[in-house]
């Protein structure tokens, strides 16, 4: 095939694929996190997985999948710089549910290669260097873990900040090549924890002490009541900009 013919089946791939995605976002919009997940569950099994960061969010849907389909592959990323509640929050999920978390970690050459050239706590220096760490210890194993996947679920809500309200139930994530499903995208803040405290979720108890959004400990604080949710999450960046590249 030559290179113009190659681009041009590349190109009516992905407006086909951006066609059914409309279609989904039209179907889903609106819908249940319950009747959002019947349907990717079943139409793409074996080609699905949750992007889980033990978050309220992604707790609420480890549990509600567990419930519809326990062989669906749950993944999480261990950046080497996590709070030890959520390594021990890791053990109590797989514990409580029988299930097996797909753990990955950043190459540690390249991590290696960055904290001698720019210093362990690089991401306090510049916004530039604290997408480059969340590059290396997120972005790359996230793309390892991606492999074989066509449907990627993540626990997005509108109201979690500004750089997350026009998402939408079902999004073409065209930088990963993965249809992006958010089940919970119109759920609350108080839905989501209603429901851990209904079903007997576990979740971090760092949450129970000012931390809503919890990440890597030293780029994480705990918050004032009444602040924004992500406000603790790289705050010492611009707020239409505290996001590390996952859901860009």
């Amino acid at each position: 095939m030559g290179l113009g013919l190659y681009f041009k089946a590349v190109e009516v791939y992905n407006m086909a694929i951006q066609d059914t995605v409309k279609e989904l976002q039209e179907r889903f919009e609106g819908k249940s996190a319950d009747e959002v997940l019947d349907y990717f569950l079943k139409a793409y099994k074996g080609k699905i997985a949750l992007s889980s960061s033990l978050s309220y969010e992604d707790q609420v849907l480890t549990d509600l999948i567990v419930k519809k389909d326990p062989a669906t592959r749950i993944f999480t990323l261990d950046t080497g710089r996590l709070f030890p509640e959520t390594y021990k929050l890791i053990d109590k999920t797989q514990m409580q549910y029988g299930i097996e978390l797909e753990v990955f970690f950043p190459d540690f050459n390249n991590i290696q290669k960055m904290v001698r050239e720019k210093g362990i706590n690089l991401f306090y220096n510049s916004e530039e260097d604290r997408h480059l760490c969340c590059q290396l210890r997120k972005l790359e194993p996230l793309h390892r873990a991606f492999q074989g996947l066509e449907v990627w679920i993540c626990g997005l809500r509108r109201s979690q900040s500004v750089t997350r309200t026009d998402m939408k139930v079902v999004e073409w994530d065209a930088k990963n090549g993965l249809i992006k499903v958010n089940p919970l995208i119109d759920w609350s803040e108080e839905q989501t924890k209603q429901y851990v405290h209904d079903n007997h979720v576990p979740y971090n108890p760092l949450h129970d002490k000012g931390f809503p959004s919890i990440g890597c400990e030293p780029c994480t604080r705990a918050v004032k009541p009444g602040e924004d949710i992500r406000s603790g999450r790289w705050w010492w960046e611009d707020p239409t900009h505290r996001e590390c590249g996952l859901h860009k």
